[in-house]
């Protein structure tokens, strides 16, 4: 039996403040705790944590937000320097964490971070829990309302499952990377990591709207008026407005301009109950912008870069031809020792020294450490 197993068997779900505070006091006496959480951003408008998972070396625990009102109990041990919180792809769990309870977390290991860094390339956790402990992690709940009550025993074995092997897989990849000498590497990024948080969404819709960059004036704003709809019943329904109606057939919508239910029924998408429960309102927003004058229409921002100069382009092959045989040699995707960004800024940039990285705004301290004199040495080789 799995250790996962274990402990699934005998999960205890805190449901109450008492419990709770009990709970956080325990947890502040331990050095190291797994956690994770589950959401039900697939199912409501306003996606909000619905569990959190928290394993010890051997026990679990189960939280459950939707009984116990005041999570702020968990603030001290999930924040304490002292008490490390090992965590698998952490970002979004921490956005999450901070935005509904403003809880952070104060010292992480992110156990996808340093697979990333191990150059392993199947970095999943269900992957790694395969390829390290041959445990077969249960996929089925992935997509699953957590949102709902009572949780069923396979749902909790599912969502402990997911904390109860990450202490042992920590002690196998921290191992492995101060062996590599990468250790420093993983801190930096996991203490950037502690301080992501969710930005709330400004301007247009169709910002948000994948593909929206390819329409102009009068289509672009049908787009805005259809995804305004659609938002208003997606509040309505509490469903993600992508479960309302695809932004593909709203971006073919918009570009048709439907001026009747004939025509909409021909957009790729739009199904016979769509049509019906829709059809008239959408109709209406096609209208509506139809008869927006010329001065009101939107225009898609374009972030103006500068076509870079025949000295750029050049610095930037240089410096991906050095990103390939560097990469190759630490045993490392390109993209993890350096992103495209980054190259492309030191090729704009060019600076002459290493003080001069300093310029580069989101380049690391391990990446300055790593590579920084030979970026200068390639980038110096200009003109040679």
């Amino acid at each position: 039996m799995t250790h996962a197993n274990r402990q699934a068997g005998t999960c205890e779900i805190v449901t109450t403040a008492a419990r709770l505070k009990e709970l956080a006091d325990h947890l502040c006496r331990h050095h190291e705790l797994a956690v994770d959480l589950e959401m039900d951003s697939l199912h409501h408008y306003r996606e909000k944590v619905c569990l959190i998972q928290v394993s010890t070396r051997n026990e679990s625990w189960l939280i459950d937000p939707l009984a116990v009102e005041d999570l702020s109990p968990l603030a001290a041990p999930l924040g304490s320097p002292a008490i490390l919180i090992v965590m698998h792809g952490a970002d979004y769990d921490i956005r999450s964490l901070h935005r509904d309870f403003g809880i952070e977390v104060g010292n992480l290991f992110d156990t996808m971070i340093a697979a990333r860094f191990l150059g392993i390339n199947e970095f999943g956790l269900a992957a790694l829990l395969r390829a390290r402990f041959g445990i077969e992690l249960d996929k089925k709940y992935q997509k699953a309302d957590w949102s709902q009550r009572p949780l069923s025993p396979e749902m909790c074995a599912y969502a402990s499952a997911d904390t109860s092997d990450l202490l042992p897989l920590y002690d196998q990849l921290h191992g492995e990377l101060a062996g590599k000498g990468r250790l420093a590497w993983q801190e930096e990024e996991c203490a950037l990591v502690c301080r992501a948080r969710v930005s709330e969404k400004e301007g247009p819709l169709f910002l948000s709207c994948k593909g929206a960059g390819k329409l102009k004036g009068r289509s672009l704003a049908t787009l805005e008026e259809l995804l305004r709809y659609r938002d208003r019943q997606a509040q309505q329904m509490d469903r993600p407005p992508f479960k309302v109606m695809s932004a593909e057939t709203l971006l073919e919508a918009a570009e048709k301009k439907p001026r009747s239910l004939s025509e909409l029924s021909g957009i790729k998408g739009m199904t016979p109950k769509q049509l019906h429960r829709h059809g008239t309102a959408l109709l209406a927003a096609v209208a509506a912008a139809l008869e927006l004058p010329e001065e009101r229409l939107p225009r898609f921002p374009r972030t103006r870069k500068e076509d870079p100069g025949e000295g750029a382009k050049e610095r930037l092959k240089r410096l991906k031809s050095w990103r390939e045989q560097s990469s190759a040699a630490l045993g490392l995707e390109p993209g993890v020792i350096a992103p495209n960004w980054l190259l492309e800024a030191a090729a704009d940039m060019n600076p002459v020294s290493l003080a001069g990285l300093d310029v580069i705004a989101g380049m690391r301290e391990w990446q300055k450490g790593l590579y920084g004199k030979e970026l200068i040495e390639v980038l110096e080789a200009d003109g040679q």
